[in-house]
């Protein structure tokens, strides 16, 4: 019920709410997420929310910082070699798993070929350069990479990074390694109800325990905006990501709540089915670019972002926010209804032209997927919307079991952790499979270079070519905007739109 798009539907699931919170609410976090996360599993994971729980339960190889530089992490330091095929990291020693492991280096080279070699993993195309890993000392890994590649230790910061305890996670490799995952983070996991939450408590073990405040942090999943904000002003969360822009006004008139925002790296965007499978990739939309340019050109990005988020978030047309310096400076399409229509007509297709659109069932995409079947309608086009949960869009994504859906990506702070996965022939989160050897090319010479001003004109490049071949439309880029209540202090927000429990303390 808490999850009911009307607030007095939720009236009950906040009593429960506060009665779960009252034995230790000096000492228990909750936070508030847009939707419940896929697999507790680094290797299989791929949602934005997923991501919050890692980041307090996982430790990864390096970090980075609230200016996006990397950091120590498990590593406390690093070094390549002149040709940059060799990346050398010296780790931390002291540091224990949950389940009361020791962390050393074979726990890095037991986890990296994991990811490089378990089926299904989402790791192999960030992790494609490497070719081996070495123990060269009981806390000395080295990683031997095929070709030089500047996008790697970023990488690292993320899911590709985090690191699992080798004997727990050996144990359910038959089984499911998500429904127990044993990490060496200062929380470690206790419970998991789908849909409903993910309870967390405090690793006494932690090597740095003393930064950390809470003896518990619950995750509550709840789609609807408005009852996160519903929540949070009743003091039945703490914390809660993805405040909507329409919001906002009403967080910073409540004198128990704060607001806190920052550029994100994040974009959302429309991905066509092009070759994934045979059962959804028999249309118009798959087989010719100049429908999805004409789908392209009936969207009015400037009107979208008006109309749904009040002037707050960027219209988009790729993968690099503004707040990169790999922004590429390309005019967002106009809307054209006119050019739309007539590139339809030389594509062959009579009007209307159905399409099947696949969209998270939360009201904020619900909304913005209901603007869009409003204007592209106009140039003949009828979107076919199907509402579902965002863990099962993503599923179905992967499976081919789609022709359009509307997902999005929280942003990574190198080029290529928003892009290479996406759109490169191999990369996997490359859902609708789509395929340009040349665009191969660019993303495979980006990744052997640190030179800036290349890396920018070879992903110029990629993006206009992705503005021709349209295999994932752009439709903006998101801030992110957190609301808090006026007890919690020592948040600090991040491009990457992750809350960070170092530091944050929760007055009585």
């Amino acid at each position: 019920m808490r999850y009911a798009p009307r607030l007095t539907a939720c009236i009950p699931a906040l009593m429960l709410l506060t009665s779960a919170g009252l034995a230790h609410a000096e000492s228990t976090l909750r936070v508030g997420l847009g939707s419940d996360p896929d697999m507790l599993d680094p290797a299989t994971a791929r949602t934005y929310y997923g991501r919050f729980v890692f980041s307090a339960m996982c430790e990864r190889l390096v970090d980075v910082d609230q200016h996006l530089k990397i950091v120590p992490g498990l590593a406390k330091d690093w070094s390549y070699s002149e040709d940059g095929k060799t990346l050398t990291m010296n780790l931390r020693e002291g540091v224990t798993f949950h389940d009361g492991e020791k962390f050393d280096a074979q726990s890095v080279k037991y986890n990296i070929e994991r990811y490089l070699t378990l089926p299904g993993s989402l790791r192999k195309s960030e992790l494609s350069s490497v070719e081996s890993v070495d123990v060269t000392a009981p806390y000395t890994v080295v990683f031997h990479l095929k070709t030089a590649d500047a996008a790697l230790l970023m990488q690292l910061t993320d899911r590709a990074g985090t690191i699992l305890a080798p004997a727990a996670t050996a144990a359910t490799a038959k089984g499911n390694v998500a429904a127990h995952p044993v990490c060496s983070g200062p929380y470690e996991f206790v419970s998991r109800v789908q849909q409903d939450r993910i309870v967390l408590k405090r690793f006494d073990n932690y090597w740095n325990k003393g930064a950390y405040h809470f003896d518990k942090v619950v995750f509550l999943p709840i789609p609807d905006a408005s009852v996160r904000l519903a929540n949070l002003r009743a003091g039945d969360l703490d914390i809660t990501e993805g405040i909507a822009a329409s919001d906002t006004a009403t967080v910073k008139a409540d004198s128990n709540l704060q607001l806190a925002s920052t550029t994100g790296l994040g974009y959302m965007g429309l991905t066509i089915n092009i070759a994934n499978g045979t059962a959804n990739t028999n249309t118009p939309l798959a087989k010719d670019a100049r429908v999805r340019q004409a789908l392209s050109l009936a969207i009015d990005r400037d009107a979208l972002n008006q109309v749904v988020f009040q002037g707050q978030y960027t219209p988009a047309n790729q993968a690099f926010s503004p707040a990169s310096p790999y922004h590429a400076d390309i005019a967002v399409p106009k809307r054209d209804i006119e050019k739309a229509k007539a590139l339809l007509a030389q594509a062959g297709v009579k009007t209307p032209l159905t399409i099947d659109f696949l969209v998270a069932n939360n009201p904020t995409s619900q909304q913005v997927a209901q603007v869009l079947q409003a204007m592209v309608s106009e140039a003949g086009i009828n979107l076919n919307l199907q509402m579902t949960e965002y863990a099962t869009l993503l599923d179905r994504q992967q499976r081919g079991e789609f022709k359009m859906s509307m997902s999005g990506w929280s942003g990574r702070p190198d080029p290529d952790g928003n892009i290479f996965s996406f759109i490169h022939t191999q990369g996997g989160l490359n859902d609708g499979k789509y395929s340009n050897p040349q665009v191969d090319q660019w993303l495979q010479e980006a990744r052997l270079t640190s030179d800036v001003e290349k890396r920018k004109a070879l992903y110029k490049q990629v993006v206009e070519q992705e503005n021709i071949d349209d295999p994932l439309l752009y439709l903006y880029f998101e801030p992110r905007i957190f609301g808090m209540s006026k007890k919690v202090s020592g948040f600090v927000p991040y491009a990457d739109g992750l809350i960070r429990l170092r530091g944050l303390t929760l007055n009585k």
